[in-house]
Parts: C-alpha cells; sequence; structure tokens
C-alpha cells in the first residue's frame, strides 16, 4: 500500500477496531473471537450477565491482557498487545469496576496523578523550584481543578479520596481519566453502586463529558434502562461471544439476547424495569 492510499486507510478507519479477539486462561475462554468497532464521537455500550467477558474485553483494549488470537487496532494501526502504558499514549483511557483510587490523596491530588504525561519538567527546574517550575505546576493545578469542576466535585478538592461517598469516588475516577487527554474514554461498570436518581445524573455527566471533552465513550454497564437510553450503538456478550450488535432498539427485541439476558419467557423488561 502506498503512504497515500495508507493516509486515506487511516482517515476513515473507525476509531477502535477488534476483530476475532479471543482470551483463554487455560481451559477457559474468557473472549471468543469478538468483532466490535467503535466509530469516532459515540457512545457505544457493551451489555452482558455476569462473566461474559465484558471486562475482560476492556483489558485486551487497553494492554492489561495480551489476547490469545486476533487484533486491536487504532485509527487503523495495529497495537495489539501493546502495553497499558503504550496503549494509554495513544489516546485512551480507562476507569475500573474496583475502584483504584489513591486512598490517602487529595480528590485534587488524584487528578493531577492523572496529568503525569503532560507534566513532564527539566529535572534542574525542579529540584531548584525555578519559577518556570511553579508556573507550571498553578497551571497543572488549574487543570486539575477545573477537571473536578467538570465531574461536579470541586467542593471537594482537598478531601481524601476515602472520605468520599461511593458516587463521588466514580466521578473522581472519570476525572483523573480524563486528565489523560484521551479520545477514547473506557468505562467499566460507572453506575455501579448508585441510586436510581444518581444513575440519571451520571447518565447527563457522560454526554455532556463527550461533548465538552470531545470523547468517544466505550462503557460497560448493567443497568439495562441506563445503557438503553443512553448508548447510540450496543454489543451483547454472552459467554465471552458477541451475541448481538445494533441500535437500542435493535438490540433490545433481538431474541438471543432476551434470551441471554434482557428478560424471560421471551419478553424484555419494561423500560423502568432493573436487569
Amino acid at each position: 500500500m502506498s503512504g497515500q492510499a495508507q493516509v486515506q486507510a487511516q482517515a476513515t478507519a473507525p476509531l477502535l477496531a477488534i476483530e476475532a479477539l479471543s482470551c483463554r486462561f487455560g481451559g477457559l475462554v474468557a473472549v471468543d473471537r469478538v468483532d466490535l468497532q467503535v466509530r469516532e464521537g459515540e457512545i457505544f455500550g457493551l451489555l452482558g450477565p455476569n462473566g461474559a467477558g465484558k471486562t475482560t474485553l476492556f483489558n485486551l483494549i487497553s494492554g492489561l491482557t495480551r489476547p490469545t488470537a486476533g487484533s486491536v487496532r487504532w485509527k487503523g494501526t495495529a497495537i495489539t498487545g501493546a502495553p497499558s502504558h503504550r496503549v494509554a499514549a495513544l489516546g485512551m483511557a480507562r476507569t475500573f469496576q474496583n475502584l483504584r483510587l489513591f486512598s490517602s490523596l487529595s480528590c485534587l491530588d488524584n487528578v493531577r496523578v492523572g496529568l503525569h504525561r503532560h507534566s513532564r519538567q527539566p529535572k534542574l527546574q525542579a529540584l531548584l523550584g525555578s519559577r518556570a517550575f511553579q508556573r507550571r505546576e498553578r497551571e497543572l493545578r488549574d487543570q486539575a481543578m477545573a477537571l473536578l469542576v467538570s465531574v461536579g466535585i470541586a467542593s471537594l478538592a482537598e478531601r481524601p479520596s476515602e472520605a468520599l461517598s461511593y458516587g463521588q469516588r466514580r466521578r473522581l475516577e472519570i476525572a483523573r481519566a480524563l486528565a489523560c487527554r484521551p479520545e477514547l474514554l473506557l468505562l467499566d461498570e460507572p453506575a455501579a453502586g448508585m441510586n436510581p436518581g444518581e444513575k440519571q445524573e451520571l447518565s447527563g455527566l457522560i454526554r455532556r463529558l463527550r461533548r465538552e471533552h470531545r470523547l468517544t465513550v466505550l462503557i460497560i454497564e448493567h443497568h439495562v434502562p441506563l445503557m438503553m437510553e443512553l448508548c447510540d450503538r450496543l454489543a451483547v456478550l454472552n459467554f465471552g461471544r458477541r451475541i448481538a450488535l445494533g441500535s437500542p432498539a435493535e438490540v433490545r427485541r433481538d431474541p438471543a439476547v432476551i434470551e441471554a439476558y434482557l428478560g424471560s419467557a421471551g419478553q424484555p423488561p419494561e423500560a423502568g424495569a432493573p436487569p
């Protein structure tokens, strides 16, 4: 392929594409030949029962786990098996199903940790505490504070993260992920532990963050009504395999999805019903 043709191909490629992606742990097949394409600017959801392979798929995409087979492509370029720090540098950031905050650090400092890629300064300036170093430190603090404002917890900036409620810690983890300035934000069950009102607020927050930060969002969540209302497209996994793909309306009426996840007796649940 010529250089010009390669550039054109990358320009038209999806932001993220996975093809026949598989992962085995001994005799257990966690992800089985999954194909997906995530388009720039969309909110793409992954649904599925517990043990369906959703978080493992996130780990394969974000470089925490190496795939057994298949490929991961970012803007048309293969990144299969790339380590997590390289994946993050390309423009992906994620949250985790089990919160991974620095409990003794303030909210502000937790977000500043996420800015480390953009905060490198000459060692001599740092050692001497030069004016340039101090100015840059103030800029980074202001950037971290702006992200706390963006997720609605600026008033908690100086509190240690361990003092926050569960929903507030979820927001803090999103702010720290945004500090990496990603193009693709991967959210692993961000509504876990939230009440119905908090889940509705989270839906509005994700939409607003997509607009303000020009994000593409890939989200795992168990709360079916939230996903049906929030996502542009959905994929459903079951026993590691993709069993459905399409708009929320298309997925909702897919017989395989109804049988595997959404309901019983061939009927999906009501729009406001829990999964």
